[in-house]
């Protein structure tokens, strides 16, 4: 419900973005060398508000903050929550779809919660959310073997079930790439992406929501791998690919580096970086066996 009441206003915002004057940046970084984007800043605060008076959380993890919010008081039995307030900060200024994207453990019993309790494995996950603002407000639940879609009635500010017990396609039509990459990429990965474009058609947004989403919903893999210059890979290990790693598993998907599923990678940093590959769970297996080699 935190996180239902935050997306309803950040949809607010986003849909009135020129006119609120949210647009552009704030003129600072944020932790990952970022430039923070005015909508960015705001999403955050607002999250980090409703999930710390939720009365359910006990600490709180952001890709825009540094450290992590512990939330005092009676939230000590609680829940952790590591979000990505706002993916998809470049496609804000031109009206594509963004989101929100959420990963939730269990508070250990008895737990002190400090710095090193966020660092969780991705497959002690016991729920995960994420919300795409595009044409409609779509609010994505994943807990054990059951993903449910919500669509946002923006007149009654209420969320109506619009996608029950979603499962991906056993067909992919798609594949989510940014072929611009492809200069830096190994021979190997190169060699996966070109077995990708030669049977499936391309679609590629460049908001890791959108295009998970899309791919969630009509089958697809999405990558973002490694490649020479990044070979810790782009996206956020605790932020983005553990909590979208449990969703496209529990609707019958897979999730991996390239190398290694992601649900299993040992984190060592909050703010860890990881290569990307997920979808159809057949489709991933073929391109990590390739990357990969085996």
């Amino acid at each position: 419900m935190a996180i239902a009441e935050g997306s309803r206003r950040i949809q607010l915002q986003v849909q009135q973005a020129s006119l609120a004057d949210v647009l552009g940046s704030t003129g600072e970084t944020n932790v990952q060398g970022e430039i923070v984007q005015r909508l960015d800043a705001a999403s955050s605060d607002i999250f980090v508000e409703t999930l710390s008076q939720s009365g359910h959380v006990a600490a709180i993890g952001c890709e825009e903050i540094e450290d992590p919010v512990i939330v005092k008081g009676e939230a000590a039995d609680g829940y952790i929550v590591l979000m990505d307030p706002l993916d998809g900060s470049s496609n804000i200024d031109v009206a594509v779809s963004i989101g929100s994207i959420f990963g939730i453990w269990q508070k250990r019993p008895d737990e002190t919660v400090n710095d090193a309790s966020l660092l969780r494995l991705g497959n002690e996950q016991v729920a995960a959310a994420y919300v795409v603002y595009g044409s409609s407000t779509v609010l994505v639940i994943a807990t054990k073997d059951n993903v449910c879609g919500f669509t946002l009635d923006p007149e009654s500010g209420s969320f109506a079930v619009t996608h029950p017990n979603i499962r991906i396609p056993a067909e992919c039509p798609y594949y989510s790439t940014n072929e611009g990459n492809n200069k830096v990429l190994d021979e190997s990965t190169r060699k996966a992406i070109t077995l990708l474009r030669d049977k499936y058609s391309q679609r590629y947004v460049g908001s890791l929501v959108a295009d998970f989403h899309r791919n969630l919903l009509k089958g697809g893999i999405f990558a973002y791998p490694a490649d020479v210059n990044r070979t810790d890979g782009r996206l956020r290990l605790m932020y983005e690919a553990n909590p979208l790693g449990y969703v496209a598993e529990q609707a019958g998907g897979a999730a991996s580096t390239g190398y290694q599923r992601i649900l299993d990678i040992v984190p060592k940093q909050l703010h860890q970086r990881t290569p990307l590959i997920l979808g159809n769970k057949d489709v991933v297996e073929e391109t990590v066996s390739v990357i990969s080699g085996s």
